[in-house]
């Protein structure tokens, strides 16, 4: 039986189209800014976004490091979630290689941070503190339910840094399921940013990159960063081909994705001995909870591994299913009725 991957959408394998597409692309040395493929992606994004430029980079986690660095000097401090992927999933890179300092706030269960906590952190000058530079906010939010951030508030929160004198950098991983899910363009969700990074590599489908868009001196400071991190790279039209074909073909069908991951929420949020907040399902990815004390994490994911399924579990007892290309719908009917069985075999639904 087939493996049903729903760790993640970096699953998902490259498309016909794009193996045809980076087997035959036109491709230079991009160190020398020669690589018309390339080119042509970093443009399509930098039109997409709304922004002037683009640089191509090799991950999400790297865009994010170099969009802190481009904004921030040693010593100065950035505003973000406590439960954004910059803070805890990204090795610290913003303090471990620019010594920058992370102020963690607290995120909302919708992924937003309040607008008031954002107010009252950002520090007056004061020779004892940090200057406050930049604030980073995360659209769609991983670890709040997938949550799409709304312009309504991006705006409040674009017109409260204006008033400091402070940068806004998005990390958008996901920010076309963001788009799709709100049934905006993607511009509307970044119009009030000062850069924005949104990967290639995870719904999207390419088998690698991710592009930071912003103004264009920011993106030379950025070009420039990327190189003294290891981030240069040669002939990566063979790489963008795949991104092209991402953003002109595979953005529309993410919907296909919500669906899916709603129908495994519904499904899920009646199977006595989980938790979960189906409503809060705007996208494609799904957290819940055993609420039976007596369940073995560990137990839990090596019996759906036996079924040929695998989920993350992020915290114990806390699991998360990210729904992708790769996931039929009647795969996740198999998905919700296998969790059920090893349920009642457990004796939570008895």
């Amino acid at each position: 039986m087939k493996t049903i991957d729903l760790r993640s959408d970096t699953f998902t394998q490259p498309t016909a189209a794009m193996r045809d597409a980076m087997a035959n692309a036109e491709v230079g040395d991009d160190v020398f800014e020669e690589d018309p493929t390339l080119k042509k992606l970093e443009m399509l994004g930098a039109k997409k976004t709304g922004k002037e430029s683009a640089l191509f980079v090799p991950s999400g986690t790297m865009g994010n490091l170099i969009s802190v660095l481009s904004h921030c000097q040693r010593g100065d401090e950035v505003l973000l979630g406590d439960r954004s992927h910059i803070f805890l999933h990204e090795v610290g890179g913003m303090s471990a290689l620019g010594g920058v300092h992370p102020r963690i706030l607290t995120n909302s269960a919708d992924g937003t941070v309040p607008l008031e906590l954002i107010q009252q952190s950002i520090r007056e000058e004061d020779i004892h503190s940090p200057s406050t530079q930049l604030i980073c906010l995360e659209n769609t939010h991983n670890f709040c339910q997938g949550s799409p951030l709304k312009p309504e508030y991006m705006d409040k929160v674009a017109v409260l840094a204006a008033e400091h004198g402070l940068k806004i950098h998005l990390d958008g991983a996901r920010l076309f399921n963001a788009a799709v899910a709100l049934n905006l363009e993607v511009k509307s969700l970044t119009r009030q940013v000062d850069s924005v990074m949104f990967c290639l590599s995870k719904g999207l489908s390419a088998p690698v990159g991710s592009l930071v868009c912003g103004k264009r001196d920011f993106i030379k400071r950025a070009r420039k960063i990327r190189k003294m991190v290891g981030g240069g790279m040669r002939q990566a039209g063979h790489l963008a081909a795949a991104g092209l074909v991402a953003l002109e073909n595979l953005v529309d069908r993410l919907k296909e994705d919500h669906l899916n991951a709603k129908l495994l929420a519904d499904k899920l949020a009646f199977t006595k001995g989980i938790e979960l907040d189906h409503h809060g399902v705007k996208t494609n990815i799904i957290f819940f909870k055993m609420k039976h004390p007596q369940i073995d994490g560990d137990q839990f994911l090596n019996q759906l591994e036996e079924k040929s399924i695998k989920i993350l579990m992020t915290d114990p007892g806390v699991f998360r299913a990210v729904v992708h290309r790769e996931v039929s719908k009647d795969q996740v009917e198999t998905v919700a009725q296998t969790i059920n069985s090893i349920l009642t075999a457990e004796g939570v639904t008895k």
